[in-house]
């Protein structure tokens, strides 16, 4: 019998991902920790060890072979996994349509979706067989709305959206819970990486109000994954006090 949970977290080594592995160690989980880069997860299991069991996986999510490859060869002790945090995404440039990049789409479409479905897949089987586990996909309010020049990044979140739902449906019969949490404007490198490294555009994103910590959404994940075996947060829309909507936001300039 298994005294502790196992959580596998994507994206774990910044924002979301890092705040949600910091919180569930240190309340009693056992960690799978992925990134792509490695210094950083080093870094966090180092940390985390003090407090609990972390095992790394140093892969980029578009790659299925990896993917599965590091899932499926899991030291005994992290064989199980009882949640699974699909929080690994990226936003790619931010323009019209007619002036995207086709670089930029694939990446978000790549890690967004088709990176959410490898993992899921290297996972889900053993979930079913145990007929147990929860899945929570880390979605946005840009997959409940599209605002000007969010185009396809609003389109992998709308998927995000449409896979949650559908993995709902398709595991009820096999008793696993899965639910989605989708912020607003929180406060990571994901502008940073928008911008592609334009540190005054990413920081004006977030000019003139408060905007989520990564700590509030891990704190929402955490409650979610902890609620009693009959309670499924199913889709959660979380958004500072000062947005309204994807372009109503409330600022003090």
């Amino acid at each position: 019998m298994q005294d502790k949970k196992t959580a596998l977290i994507t994206g774990a080594t910044s924002g979301i991902g890092k705040a949600t592995a910091e919180l569930l160690g240190n309340n009693g989980f056992n960690l799978i920790i992925s990134g792509r880069r490695q210094e950083r997860l080093d870094e966090l299991q180092e940390e985390l060890s003090k407090i609990t069991k972390v095992h790394t996986l140093n892969f980029d999510v578009r790659d299925k072979n990896v993917v599965l490859n590091a899932i499926d060869n899991l030291p005994d002790s992290f064989s199980q996994i009882d949640v699974l945090i699909n929080n690994a995404g990226n936003a790619h440039g931010l323009d019209t349509i007619d002036q995207g990049s086709l670089e930029d789409w694939d990446a978000m479409m790549d890690i967004n979706v088709k990176g959410l479905l490898y993992v899921s897949k290297a996972i889900i089987p053993q979930m079913v067989e145990r007929q147990s586990g929860h899945i929570i996909n880390i979605g946005s309010t840009a997959g409940k709305e599209v605002y000007p020049k969010g185009n396809v990044y609003c389109a992998s979140k709308h998927a995000v959206d449409a896979i949650n739902k559908g993995m709902r449906i398709d595991l009820n019969a096999h008793g696993i819970r899965v639910g989605a949490v989708n912020p607003g404007l929180v406060e990571t490198e994901f502008s940073e990486v928008r911008f592609k490294g334009d540190s005054d555009k990413a920081n004006k994103v977030y000019d003139g109000f408060q905007p989520l910590k990564p700590e509030d959404i891990a704190d929402i994940i955490h409650f979610a994954i902890t609620r009693p075996y009959h309670v499924n947060i199913a889709d959660l829309v979380v958004m500072p006090t000062a947005q309204a909507s994807s372009t109503i936001v409330k600022r003090q300039l």
